[in-house]
């Protein structure tokens, strides 16, 4: 039976020493790890100072995507069907970066690359807010046309700049419930972090090809290198610290017309101009007023490019 410790360590008894050494280098290791930031409550505020913190989304006044936009990849989620990469009746989505607060050492938690989860908390925050960037020299403010190549950086990244990104799968490198490619953050800029809008009906793709790409409207994100759509699955749910999210990977999903279904489309939010820092998908109606005006910009810049083309 073991032995029931009924004394305190003040009292001169038994292995007394090693009981008082014990209890110095324990509050050495507390100071130490206080000192570096490593303790729980620490890192846990640190990531709410950093993840959590509001980010301001960009105010499109003219309906398309500008390279330097602000945006946050929102899929509306729906019926996904009865397969087995998709249930019915998934809530909304947005593409977030996750760090787990509960990493063994402060340094982990700004390394790349980075695990991407779907939150069901669709609010414009430093994990949720992307910036459209160029990677062929296109300058800020220029529009964003169909099947151009462009990235997605994390507008807030307190480890620095990170990409969105994806590489083909292999064994060592998949997503980790649906062993699917894998889609992360890095901070290398590189052909793997290069992504394409395609529209969203497969009849009207090469009429688009060039075209201005218009925000708040279902679209397609395909991966340059690998050609799979970024995609997010409902029924590979992630428990993080931030609630029950979604896994994401780079997987094009097809319905019995060759259509990509639910589970690959996106929406690029932007901030709504009547309303400071909210985003369009929370007001539908709109959405809705927007239609129109959308529509006859598409089909106006539609008719200049066919005259571009034709001259």
């Amino acid at each position: 039976m073991a032995a029931i410790r009924t004394y305190g360590r003040h009292v001169r008894v038994g292995n007394w020493s090693e009981d008082v050494v014990l209890d110095e280098e324990k509050l050495k290791d507390f100071l130490q790890k206080k000192d570096k930031g490593e303790l729980v409550f620490q890192k846990t505020n640190f990531v709410k100072q950093n993840m959590l913190k509001k980010i301001d989304l960009t105010v499109t006044t003219d309906g398309w995507l500008h390279f330097g936009d602000v945006v946050m990849l929102v899929n509306p989620g729906g019926d996904q069907g009865e397969h087995s990469l998709g249930w019915q009746g998934r809530d909304a989505a947005a593409v977030s970066m996750h760090l787990d607060p509960g990493s063994t050492a402060m340094s982990s938690l700004t390394q790349a690359p980075r695990e991407v989860t779907a939150t069901r908390a669709v609010e414009s925050r430093a994990r949720t807010a992307f910036v459209i960037t160029s990677v062929d020299g296109t300058p800020e403010g220029e529009t964003v046309k169909y099947n151009q190549n462009f990235a997605f950086r994390l507008k807030d990244a307190f480890a620095g700049e990170l990409y969105l990104a994806s590489d083909q799968r292999t064994f060592l490198r998949c997503a980790r419930g649906s062993c699917l490619q894998e889609v992360s953050l890095t901070s290398h800029p590189s052909f793997l972090t290069c992504w394409q809008v395609v529209c969203l009906d497969p009849q009207e793709r090469m009429e688009n090809e060039g075209l201005p790409v218009p925000v708040n409207k279902k679209v397609l994100i395909t991966h340059c290198k690998t050609n799979q759509c970024l995609a997010v699955l409902g029924n590979y749910v992630l428990w993080t610290a931030y609630g029950k999210e979604y896994e994401v990977v780079a997987q094009t999903f097809l319905d019995s017309h060759k259509a990509e279904r639910e589970m690959n489309h996106w929406l690029l939010v932007t901030a709504d101009i009547a309303v400071q820092g909210q985003a369009m998908r929370d007001r539908p109606h709109t959405m809705a007023s927007m239609s129109a005006t959308e529509d006859s910009a598409h089909c106006g810049a539609k008719g200049g490019a066919e005259d571009e083309r034709n001259e």
